[in-house]
């Protein structure tokens, strides 16, 4: 993934006023890994339910902001982009407003994501050899590469959706 600055991220956000762009609270840059992460998300702690994710979309950076439903599922539900049935995190329900006219609109979208954004490490983690000979690097590029089709996919579902 690129390197971004706190100028770019901001600049992103496609379904986000000039005024909730400009309270982002970003997270510290130095300490990401960018070269691990297949997208950028975070909290903030000031806004318990809001999420924010960075996706790389034809190399340019496409930013969400998500609210976290308030309710919990009944059942332990499985990541819609890493895809984990292993999962060590929680996963919730996002929502996000689409971008333009139709975000104004009231239209949204629902995906179910780890809370934290782990999707990346996840993704990265070796998974047990599921039979003898089984390709394990291979399952786990398989792994990154759904995981970032996933995120390209509702990045231009929510960016293309005016």
């Amino acid at each position: 993934m690129h390197v971004y600055t706190q100028k770019d991220i901001r600049a992103s956000f496609v379904n986000a006023s000039l005024r909730e762009r400009n309270a982002l609270v970003v997270p510290d840059l130095g300490e990401v890994d960018w070269q691990n992460l297949d997208y950028f998300g975070w909290r903030d702690p000031k806004q318990p339910l809001a999420g924010f994710i960075v996706v790389p979309v034809d190399d340019e950076p496409v930013g969400i902001l998500l609210r976290q439903a308030e309710q919990r599922t009944r059942t332990r539900p499985q990541c819609s982009w890493c895809e984990d049935v292993t999962l060590p995190n929680d996963v919730v329900l996002f929502g996000a407003k689409r971008a333009g006219k139709a975000g104004r609109n009231g239209d949204t979208v629902g995906t179910l994501l780890c809370e934290n954004f782990e999707c990346s490490v996840n993704a990265r983690r070796p998974m047990p050899p599921a039979y003898l000979g089984f390709d394990v690097m291979a399952a786990r590029q398989r792994r990154i590469e759904a995981l970032r089709a996933h995120a390209d996919g509702f990045a231009r579902d929510i960016r293309d959706s005016h």
